[in-house]
């Protein structure tokens, strides 16, 4: 879709919210008492990863709350693209503008200092401001379950994962992937491959295959495809996902790290609507219980006792469970957390050290 086409899409959506949150009078933000929102997505609402699962609470929000939210689709990082989309919804009433991308984050900066009465909420984005919110999910969380399920089903010990750059929100993943699956098979090992790219199926399958003949029984994954499911069950093996519950296109995909970004946006938006919306200078990191993150669990490969296992831990991590506790060495050998302390955020978003245990790229 051209950036025309977005756009024209968007004139003919318009606006309908037949039941506003509350009787709030009016407050600083336009969406006090009658929020109505609408999304600008970085890609297509069927990309089967990122996007989807964005799409996919949109609409779950349009049900549970009972307003419609027009959306744009396939509206690349550049401010050309986003500036037009966001103006033209706004024109038309919109009064919170949820963005999906980390390449939207200057736009959105300077449109929030534009709008000063619009609320933006930017998922992977990284700019704040009073009326800006940027979010994102401690999928270190939701990995670190799934490995517990990809230890629990090795047979050699092998596992593998499909990563799509060595940034910190991917490091992260790769290493609590491991450090799940050693807390039921202290013997597992993880190999992982980067390929370079967010979502590219013909890298992700060259990738999986390149693992599978190392040895790997299992894959996981942070890429935007399910190229590395489907791959896994063409040749035999089990695998776990990422964005969705992947299980749709794989039978070999037993646990999925999954966005349920609804969760957080449905008492989100009855926050802005009260007048209540509480900014967050640094964004918000939002965990399992804050909602906007969980796992699809479990496949039928995975025994009651090991989903048992994986459920616990799930509570335990809502509970307050940190997965980056000390002591922690990485593969050299280097302290990165001394016992008694846990990782500081920073330090997360930084993260260019694999924990030992980790080969590859």
């Amino acid at each position: 879709m051209t950036i025309i086409r977005s756009v024209l899409k968007l004139a003919a959506a318009g606006f309908v919210a037949t039941a506003p949150f509350s009787d709030t009078a009016l407050a600083e933000f336009a969406a006090v008492g009658n929020p109505k929102p609408a999304v600008i997505l970085f890609g297509a609402s069927n990309d089967g990863g990122w996007s989807q699962a964005i799409d996919e609470a949109r609409q779950r929000l349009e049900d549970g709350l009972d307003i419609r939210i027009p959306q744009a689709e396939e509206i690349p990082e550049s401010a050309t693209a986003i500036r037009p989309a966001a103006e033209l919804f706004i024109e038309r009433g919109a009064n919170i503008i949820l963005g999906s991308a980390f390449g939207y984050s200057d736009t959105f900066k300077e449109l929030a200092e534009q709008y000063p009465d619009i609320v933006f909420i930017n998922p992977a984005g990284t700019t704040n401001a009073a009326n800006l919110k940027s979010v994102y999910g401690r999928t270190y969380e939701t990995q670190y379950l799934c490995g517990m399920v990809a230890g629990g089903l090795t047979k050699s010990n092998k596992i593998g994962f499909v990563a799509a750059n060595p940034f910190g929100l991917v490091n992260w993943t790769v290493n609590a992937y491991l450090m799940g699956a050693r807390q039921v098979n202290p013997d597992a090992q993880l190999s992982v491959v980067f390929t370079g790219a967010w979502g590219d199926p013909v890298k992700e399958r060259a990738a999986t295959e390149a693992l599978i003949e190392q040895g790997i029984d299992v894959v996981g994954q942070h890429v935007d495809t399910p190229a590395p499911q489907i791959v896994a069950a063409e040749h035999g093996i089990y695998g776990t996902g990422h964005h969705r519950d992947l299980s749709e296109f794989s039978a070999a995909t037993q646990c999925s790290s999954i966005w349920t970004w609804d969760r957080f946006l449905t008492p989100e938006f009855e926050k802005i609507s009260a007048g209540a919306f509480e900014p967050a200078p640094y964004g918000a990191f939002l965990s399992i219980s804050d909602g906007a993150i969980d796992v699809a669990c479990c496949g039928d490969a995975v025994s009651e006792e090991l989903k048992s296992k994986v459920m616990a831990e799930r509570d335990a991590i809502i509970g307050g469970k940190h997965i980056f506790a000390g002591p922690l060495k990485d593969r050299d050998g280097t302290e990165r957390v001394a016992a008694g302390e846990v990782l500081g955020d920073g330090d997360l978003w930084g993260m260019d050290w694999f924990v030992d245990g980790v080969s590859g790229q």
